[in-house]
């Protein structure tokens, strides 16, 4: 088994240059703080018969959810360009379209469906970019700080929505276009950014293997783990990896259906990857993000709905922080616990008071009486409360256990499931929102209640912890049968897992290649 090494230090700056890229979770924060920007609505709302601009709840989700539509079929698409580009090609290739989706929407003028088509064009390379980072991520880090640097990448897509709301703070009292084209098409830059720098990037060493390139492997393994390229350790780890594909290769090109095969557990672990995205998303937090400034507007806090966004996104990148310590000393099953514990007190709290506190929508401020105040300011402290704890626990823990699951086989197909079901509920969170706020109001944290009591026990019975485990011991984590419950502290049997990855003369004893799935 491979011994542990110092982490090169290149390691962490690619990590963190790729997650830099994914500031693409600007995207999902900057259309909030648009929906209320008088020329924004000017354009893309209707007109009242009193010559006043609105959008409708219809329009609002139109506007919102196509970026989650793209978002989903990228997800899916960048299971093939994974393997045919490779993951860095792949990166490329989906940053441009991201780039141009941008391009798209901060050019138009008055047209609803340009803005929606580019939204569209942008989440494809929002969606896929999803599942590629931590495909990336996780093949490429060494396992000492493989949770870490996934945790990254959410760090930075919670920073890039605390950036849009910020640039919306400055921009927003701007009396023409430039109020929501400038905060918009800031995101080329981040695109750019990301398209000129993985020129220079290495691309995974487990794809360069499956591919046949092993002097260029031997490479990347070298620099990212700080040793020479003539170490024993690069030696070790390329022969335990290209044994692993060659094994994997004999059984045949693995199809979408074998992501859910009774082999090696892996319908289990593709089905927890896909809950997990599923529970993340009806947390609550992305109808914050999504809608806060129209929400926290009705709130009569007495500050404006721009500054209290911004109050709320730099809570979420604080809360995102501690996650980098506690995803190694939790682990993961903790950390997934106790958030949906402290998430689910906070949502039913914002449910009840803002139902019976909160004045209707379109109430003027000075109409507000004491209570409604009190009411709101209570509403707002919880729900950025819940963003916090959102960021600990709930924000990064879905990915990270997204990319450390699965096979190398079946990797990037299992991963654009669970991104695809991560952008699938999105789209359903962002479309919907509007419409049941506008029959239920904050009730509709009720909802979200009940989803993070579900995820709690779902993730109690479920998801076994994976903590400090290399990608080959988590296959053998899921093979072994352990009860979730029961699974803090398993490690493996050595002679185990010593036969499987080194026993060269596997196929000549009449084992199926396809039984093995080391990472």
């Amino acid at each position: 088994m491979a011994r542990d090494v110092p982490t090169s230090r290149r390691a962490v700056l690619l990590a963190i240059f790729i997650a830099f890229g994914f500031l693409f979770g600007y995207d999902m924060g900057v259309i909030s703080g648009c929906l209320i920007m008088p020329d924004f609505i000017r354009r893309f709302g209707q007109e009242e018969t009193d010559g006043q601009y609105y959008l409708s709840s219809s329009r609002q989700s139109i506007i919102v959810s196509l970026l989650s539509a793209g978002t989903f079929c990228g997800a899916i698409a960048q299971a093939f360009t994974s393997d045919r580009l490779g993951r860095r090609g792949s990166i490329l290739f989906w940053s441009a379209i991201f780039t141009v989706g941008v391009a798209v929407q901060t050019g138009t003028t008055y047209s609803l469906v340009q803005l929606v088509i580019g939204r569209y064009i942008a989440g494809l390379g929002v969606g896929s970019l999803s599942a590629i980072v931590p495909l990336y991520n996780g093949e490429t880090a060494p396992k000492a700080i493989r949770g870490t640097i996934l945790v990254i990448y959410q760090v930075q897509i919670i920073s890039g929505i605390f950036l849009s709301y910020v640039f919306q703070l400055g921009s927003h009292t701007i009396n023409n276009s430039a109020s929501w084209r400038l905060p918009i098409g800031l995101q080329m830059v981040w695109g750019i950014i990301l398209l000129s720098g993985m020129f220079f990037l290495p691309e995974s060493p487990r794809h360069l293997l499956g591919t046949g390139r092993g002097d260029e492997a031997r490479k990347v393994v070298a620099e990212l783990n700080g040793v020479p390229e003539d170490d024993p350790l690069v030696a070790e780890v390329v022969e335990e990896l290209d044994f692993a594909i060659k094994a994997e290769n004999e059984g045949g090109k693995a199809t979408w259906l074998e992501c859910f095969s009774t082999r090696n557990a892996l319908w289990r672990r593709t089905m927890n990857g896909m809950m997990l995205q599923f529970i993340q998303q009806l947390n609550g937090q992305n109808f914050y993000y999504y809608y806060g400034d129209t929400f926290f507007q009705n709130a009569g806090a007495g500050l404006s709905p721009y500054i209290i966004q911004t109050v709320l996104g730099a809570v979420s990148v604080f809360g995102t922080l501690p996650a980098l310590y506690f995803i190694e000393t939790w682990g993961r099953r903790k950390s997934l616990l106790l958030g949906a514990c402290a998430q689910a007190v906070c949502a039913l709290i914002v449910a009840v008071v803002g139902h019976t506190t909160l004045a209707p929508t379109g109430t003027p401020i000075s109409a507000l009486t004491a209570r409604n105040r009190a009411g709101g300011d209570v509403v707002i402290a919880f729900a950025i409360f819940q963003v916090f704890i959102f960021g600990t626990t709930w924000g990064p823990t879905p990915w990270v256990y997204l990319g450390e699951s699965f096979p190398l086989r079946v990797r990037p197909k299992s991963i654009a499931l669970g991104s695809a079901t991560n952008w699938f509920w999105n789209f359903m969170l962002s479309f919907f929102s509007p419409r049941i706020v506008d029959r239920i109001g904050p009730l509709i944290m009720l909802v979200f209640f009940g989803m993070l009591v579900f995820g709690y026990i779902y993730v109690y019975f479920a998801i076994p912890e994976t903590k400090g485990l290399t990608l080959e011991e988590v296959d053998e984590l899921y093979r072994s049968g352990i009860a979730p419950w029961r699974s803090v502290g398993w490690r493996p049997s050595e002679k185990h897992y010593h036969h499987e990855v080194h026993d060269k003369q596997v196929s000549d004893c009449g084992r199926n290649p396809k039984d093995l799935y080391a990472l």
